[in-house]
């Protein structure tokens, strides 16, 4: 997997403001055809403890 970078510092894959996950599952936030990055969203995020 490609670098990704992350902004959302509370999530427990942020790892120096890149995504350090396994893997990374994004859906559509609402919409059933999303055209613009607002209109999804990261399933794979999960709060640090």
């Amino acid at each position: 997997m490609g670098s990704i970078k992350c902004t959302v510092t509370e999530c427990h894959y942020n790892k120096d403001v890149m995504c350090d996950a396994p893997m990374i599952q994004v859906n559509h936030r609402g919409v059933k055809y999303s055209q613009g990055s607002e209109e999804t969203q990261c399933d794979t995020f999960k709060p640090q403890k």
